[in-house]
């Protein structure tokens, strides 16, 4: 009996063993399980912070370079000159006409023009800086494209004149400022004043020796209310009536535009300004002269003659000194 029951301990025992060590098995599998979990979430978690951070990375590379002049999109390149509109491009034209930058002005201009809408203003602008470096070709393109956008525009057929002048055309200009006048009448510019037009016309008849028709252009632009007047629209006046025998009135417009000249020089701000208006003044002193001869008044055309070479004398013009002195001579010998 003994024998048996220490059999059936024994075997109760390598029982228990075998149970212990299938918990054990069993326990240590559960925590090896238990213990890898961990260690998985962190390789989760780096991989996430991961591409947070590449998210942050890319979006600061973006965002900075916004901030910079220069933008690729979509692989566009995107300059600040490339975000101006046409109205810029125009304004900056305008900036660089008055600084003397004529052929970035007409860059701009040409680049303000071929991005379409240009404005009857563009062309204009563009045929005045044509013109001034002697582009006589495209100033008369733009300016006939101005007045076909605009039939009306009075700038646009005062500067064609102008063109028109200049390549002795004075039939076309003299064609293009009337319809100037008539535009101005029906639809003011205010860059424009009446008073230049008829003077412009007038210059324009006397120089197609329409006495007459000048005469009454110069008459019309005196008596206009606005702007200054030019002593030089009294000399071509005084011009024009001399052409008509009209002496006594070509002398007093001579006077009175001396008179408005010693004016001007009160007023003038620089050296060359002030010997250009006297050399002016001298000019008509020594026409005065000529008509008051003519007229039979020796004393006043003497007068004009004095007068004429102090200020050649205080020009220092040793040529027009000599040639008025002769004429003072002259007059003296009679």
């Amino acid at each position: 009996m003994k024998k048996n029951t220490a059999r059936k301990n024994t075997k109760t025992n390598k029982n228990t063993r075998t149970n212990t060590n299938t918990a054990t098995t069993r326990n240590g599998q559960r925590t090896t399980s238990a213990n890898s979990w961990p260690l998985s979430i962190y390789v989760y978690w780096f991989i996430i912070l991961f591409f947070i951070a590449a998210a942050f990375y890319v979006l600061g590379r973006s965002q900075g370079g916004c901030d910079t002049a220069t933008v690729k999109t979509d692989n566009v390149e995107i300059t600040e000159e490339k975000l101006l509109q046409p109205t810029d491009y125009y304004s900056n034209a305008r900036e660089k006409l008055v600084s003397g930058d004529l052929t970035g002005a007409i860059a701009d201009l040409t680049t303000a023009i071929d991005a379409g809408n240009a404005t009857t203003e563009m062309y204009i602008l563009r045929g005045e800086a044509y013109m001034q470096i002697a582009d006589y070709r495209n100033a008369l393109s733009d300016f006939n494209t101005a007045i076909e956008m605009d039939s009306m525009n009075a700038v646009a057929y005062y500067d064609r004149a102008l063109l028109n002048t200049r390549l002795e055309d004075y039939n076309s200009a003299l064609s293009d400022i009337n319809n100037a006048l008539a535009a101005q009448t029906a639809k003011p510019s205010a860059v424009l004043q009446m008073r230049d037009l008829y003077a412009k016309r007038g210059q324009l008849n006397l120089w197609l020796k329409n006495w007459q028709g000048a005469v009454a252009d110069y008459t019309n632009s005196l008596a206009r209310p606005e702007g200054t007047v030019n002593p030089s629209v009294y000399a071509d006046r005084a011009e024009a009536y001399t052409q008509l025998g009209n002496y006594s009135d070509a002398v007093n417009d001579y006077s009175t535009a001396i008179r408005v000249i010693s004016e001007q020089i009160q007023g003038a701000t620089t050296t060359a300004e002030r010997e250009s208006l006297s050399s002016s003044a001298m000019t008509y002193f020594e026409k005065s002269a000529a008509l008051n001869l003519a007229l039979g008044d020796m004393a006043s055309a003497r007068s004009d003659l004095n007068s004429a070479y102090t200020i050649a004398a205080a020009l220092a013009d040793t040529t027009s000194m000599n040639r008025i002195q002769n004429l003072i001579s002259d007059l003296n010998n009679r």
